[in-house]
């Protein structure tokens, strides 16, 4: 079960919002942190934005890497492939 933390604060005359210490702990904010802001009109959802974790990307790039290799793919194929797609979706 999440624990759920409540505090209060305050919109400054500059429209600026302090996170308490706790909620900032609790979510490991750190100074310069991203965060997300949502409204539906009347609630406000603040959410981080957390830095993906390139480890999975890396392995996808030395797998297609090594497909195009075992293909004979050159990087010049890459480039026809793309203009070859700019090109349809402009005649669209």
């Amino acid at each position: 079960m999440t624990n759920i933390i409540t505090e209060v604060t305050s919109v400054s005359s500059k429209g600026q919002v302090v996170l308490p210490k706790a909620i900032r702990e609790a979510l490991t904010l750190d100074t310069g942190s991203k965060l997300i802001i949502v409204t539906d009109g009347n609630n406000i959802l603040l959410k981080p934005i957390t830095a993906p974790d390139l480890t999975e990307f890396d392995s996808l790039m030395k797998e297609s890497q090594k497909w195009a290799k075992k293909v004979g793919m050159k990087k010049t194929d890459i480039n026809d492939a793309i203009k070859d797609v700019r090109k349809r979706k402009n005649t669209k």
